[in-house]
């Protein structure tokens, strides 16, 4: 009886009852629905992201990337250095603070955009969610992302 309360202390470490865990895997699982597409084009998961903000915003800082990516700029400035070397993106100090460098698109890196244009659909067809679950999933992990 003892040993069954003191097992039973356990429960929390049980991988069927982590949070942490289903959502781990299906973000791989996910990502790796991408990763064909991105093939492609020649870029990578995190790189698609970098390019998903800079499509919609042609020129952020790094502070605001990293912010909008929930990534550090330990990870990002690697990869930006990668897209400038491959002639995607541009990184300049700003005038007022040269702590601050902006990170824009070039031609090419705009171009690109094109090419990646049916991505979301392609992936989403094979994610098998009805529009409505995939709302709400969307909704509860913006809430948990907001609340962490």
């Amino acid at each position: 009886m003892e040993e069954n309360v003191q097992e039973s202390g356990y429960d929390a470490l049980k991988l069927d009852n982590q949070l942490c865990f289903p959502l781990y895997a299906a973000a791989r699982k996910v990502v790796s629905l991408y990763t064909p597409h991105f093939k492609e084009i020649g870029i990578t998961y995190t790189q698609y992201i970098v390019f998903l903000v800079l499509w919609e915003h042609e020129s952020v800082t790094v502070g605001e990337l990293c912010q909008k990516l929930y990534l550090d700029s330990g990870t990002v400035t690697p990869m930006l250095k990668k897209l400038e070397t491959e002639g995607y993106i541009t990184r300049e100090r700003s005038i007022d603070d040269e702590r601050v460098v902006f990170v824009s698109l070039t031609e090419k890196g705009a171009r690109l955009k094109e090419k990646a244009k049916n991505i979301p659909a392609a992936v989403g067809a094979c994610v098998p969610l009805t529009p409505d679950e995939a709302a709400a999933m969307y909704g509860l992990l913006y809430k948990l992302l907001g609340k962490i």
